[in-house]
């Protein structure tokens, strides 16, 4: 069997294991990371289009979801990931990505520094020049379903032979990732149904609660598997098993305050302190948002029941609605108050301004082994670069 031949045999292989990945941007993540393992690159981002708007008109973007670099990562302490800039780029010509996206071709350009003048895109080269870093062969190309809809661009950097050099991608490679777009495509349209079905539910708590928005959502998710990634590692747990977890984890925490929609306004929107009644009241919202899954038909059911009412549960046994203490609040439940309360104190609100960094972490590590498990609490501190990143993936609208 010819190499070509192997590389599509694996693809066939994991895709079901890409079909098994329910959250889209952990899908999108792995996506990168499987595409660049088939065809041995280096490095790589993905984008995904969007609409954004800028004067009152809405234009189609191309914005990049995770980025990926091999030799950068093996510098990083154990659990990091690479810090990268979040932006967003037109889809024209100008760039790589967005020429492919436009023009739904693949582009393979050998030398990024050798581009022909007469080409109609170019490469920037800052990332390289901030990083030391230095992109040679690239292969660009888009996600399209079946009905003709782009999704997205896959861009990968450094073809890497047997020796470790730095070589052109081949053409054969472009048939390689044909096969895989195919599959990697018809995996994120299902992922994108899954999302929209529980962004329904959280905005339906939105329109309640005006700060339970889609990004806050997203953040709380994102913080959640950054700190369970890097305790399942220290816990060694099994990589399949941890696959599992994170993947229900993320979608079932972006659902941990839906049980406000049965608060009332009075109390939900109140600009000042609650009293004491009303505390009790809205304390309510955890049992509230568990009883929507009483009859759980799945793991990610399972995990939002214990988010819901766990994740206002103190490790001292002070918190509510059952007074658990230590590991009687579940693991999900733990992680999530954590990732909750640091975008809770460090975002805005009606009521008040943003904590400054320093203060929401101060306010983190005074609240270890009394709110917090400090256990968790340590790994949050370590993994606290991959967190800062989560957080600049899913900004406020307007936030910079």
């Amino acid at each position: 069997m010819s190499e070509g031949a192997q590389d599509i045999q694996s693809i066939l292989e994991n895709d079901s294991e890409l079909h098994q990945i329910h959250d889209l941007d952990l899908l999108l993540e792995g996506i990168l990371e499987e595409a660049r393992r088939v065809v041995k690159a280096d490095a790589g981002s993905i984008y995904v289009k969007q609409l954004s708007s800028e004067g009152g008109l809405q234009s189609e973007t191309l914005a990049i979801k995770y980025a990926q670099n091999d030799r950068i990562q093996k510098t990083l302490p154990p659990g990091q990931k690479m810090m990268y800039e979040v932006f967003s780029l037109p889809i024209n010509g100008n760039s790589i990505s967005g020429y492919s996206a436009l023009t739904r071709q693949v582009v393979h350009v050998p030398d990024m520094y050798e581009i022909s003048p007469a080409a109609p895109y170019s490469f920037d080269p800052t990332f390289d020049q901030m990083t030391g870093y230095r992109s040679v062969s690239s292969f660009t190309f888009p996600l399209i379903t079946d009905d003709q809809r782009l999704l997205g661009v896959i861009q990968l950097i450094n073809k890497i032979d047997s020796q470790g050099n730095i070589v052109p991608f081949p053409e054969e490679d472009k048939i390689i990732l044909t096969h895989f777009a195919s599959y990697a495509t018809i995996a994120l349209q299902r992922a994108y149904m899954d999302r929209a079905s529980i962004l329904r539910m959280i905005r339906m708590s939105e329109l309640r609660d005006p700060k339970e928005t889609g990004t806050h959502v997203n953040r709380v998710a994102g913080f959640s598997v950054d700190i369970y990634d890097l305790w399942a590692e220290k816990q060694n747990i099994d990589q399949r098993e941890r696959g599992v977890y994170r993947d229900n984890l993320r979608m079932a925490s972006m659902l941990h305050d839906v049980g406000k929609v049965a608060i009332a306004d009075a109390i939900l929107k109140k600009p000042g302190k609650l009293d004491t009644n009303e505390f009790l009241v809205m304390q309510q919202h955890t049992v509230y948002g568990a009883s929507l899954f009483d009859d759980p038909q799945s793991p990610i059911d399972i995990l939002s029941r214990d988010i819901a009412l766990g994740h206002h549960e103190n490790w001292d046994g002070s918190g509510y609605p059952e007074g658990r203490r230590g590991e009687e609040i579940s693991l999900a439940g733990r992680i999530v108050a954590i990732a909750d309360v640091y975008d809770a104190l460090s975002s805005r609100r009606v009521y008040k301004e943003p904590w400054e960094e320093e203060q929401v972490l101060e306010e983190i590590k005074k609240m270890s082994g009394a709110k917090f498990d400090p256990s968790l609490v340590e790994v949050f501190f370590e993994v606290l670069p991959n967190v800062k990143q989560t957080r600049l993936l899913f900004q406020e609208e307007g936030a910079s």
